[in-house]
């Protein structure tokens, strides 16, 4: 097993959206066609020439990176990959409120097709919800986890969310504000304790502010 742990400055520039992209910057939904999935994979072209650009600026190379998906971005991760930037890859299903493996069954396959810097995980996660839905969820992390700490070059980086229960809001009237500010904290530091608990072991945990 490798040791577990990164501890160096990362400054990373993340367009790995998927279905928000679409939606919000062209207004698309349902299944794409080629030209749509095209188009997409364009403009993510645009926003890897600016990386670039801002490292022939003076940009610290050792310390930037990417974040981008394999459906849109595949030929930048290649690229990056070969110019030795650093680059972050996501393994989650777009868009779901329940972590779950993009490519199901085969997320290893698609890990070491591209071979990130970091597999990156989006998961939205209520320490004090659904235990059926947490317990799956750390289940499927865990397998994760222990892949890519035993199998695969690629770090593990987890960005956790921690969103609002209704009866959390509820007891706070509805003030999201005073929830980020009196309720979130302690909440996430829950979250890491029941993952960690249940073998989830990340190289960097991306949290919200606090």
């Amino acid at each position: 097993m490798k040791t577990v742990g990164f501890n160096n400055p990362l400054y990373i520039l993340p367009f790995d959206h998927r279905g928000s992209f679409q939606k919000k910057m062209f207004g698309w939904t349902g299944t794409l066609t080629p030209n749509q999935t095209a188009q997409i994979a364009a403009t993510k072209e645009v926003i890897y020439d600016a990386f670039v650009a801002a490292l022939e600026n003076g940009a610290p190379k050792d310390k930037a990176g990417i974040l981008v998906d394999e459906q849109f971005g595949a030929a930048i991760l290649f690229d990056a990959a070969a110019q030795g930037y650093t680059t972050c890859c996501p393994a989650e299903k777009s868009g779901q409120d329940e972590f779950d493996f993009e490519y199901g069954e085969q997320f290893a396959e698609h890990i070491e097709t591209f071979h990130p810097t970091f597999c990156k995980v989006l998961v939205r996660y209520k320490p004090e919800g659904d235990r059926a839905l947490n317990e799956r969820q750390r289940a499927r992390l865990w397998r994760l986890s222990e892949y890519l700490h035993n199998r695969s070059q690629s770090m593990f980086m987890f960005e956790l969310l921690v969103p609002a229960e209704d009866a959390q809001l509820a007891r706070l009237n509805s003030d999201k504000k005073k929830y980020d500010l009196e309720l979130r904290p302690g909440l996430m530091v829950e979250a890491i304790r029941q993952l960690q608990d249940g073998g989830v072991e990340p190289d960097v945990w991306k949290i919200e502010g606090l």
